[in-house]
């Protein structure tokens, strides 16, 4: 699929079409039809990639302007950062911490749930 960032065709939202950005204050385009180059966030993190700390420089809008999505550039765009084997472990304990019961000790294969404290054997199930 190649989008275009020319004037999109009857039908579709028009008067989202401002890539000057003197009505909106900000390049605009309507659903679909962005230039190349640019990506939303979700886009980037599909790609492998993150804005990198730089802000968006274009917005897509649609639904009569209620929803909008942000777009970076793709050549400032970085390298998804990954966590180091500390920060790994660390994430691992805690996800450990969520699944053992305070009661009996014993690491459950669920999610210990908040509202009760205690595993499900050790609150009998009945709310």
């Amino acid at each position: 699929m190649t989008i275009t960032a020319t004037q999109p065709a009857t039908g579709l939202a028009v008067e989202f079409y401002d890539p000057d950005g003197t009505r909106y204050g900000f390049p605009t385009f309507p659903y679909l039809t962005a230039p190349g180059g640019l990506a939303t966030r979700r886009q980037l993190r599909a790609a492998g990639l993150r804005p990198a700390g730089h802000d968006p420089v274009a917005q897509i809008l649609w639904r009569r302007g209620k929803r909008v999505a942000y777009l970076y550039r793709l050549d400032l765009a970085a390298p998804k950062r990954t966590a180091t084997p500390a920060q790994r472990e660390a994430i691992a304990k805690a996800l450990r911490a969520r699944r053992t019961c305070r009661h009996c000790g014993q690491v459950k294969p669920y999610y210990i749930p908040r509202r009760y404290g205690c595993c499900l054997d050790c609150h009998g199930g009945a709310e």
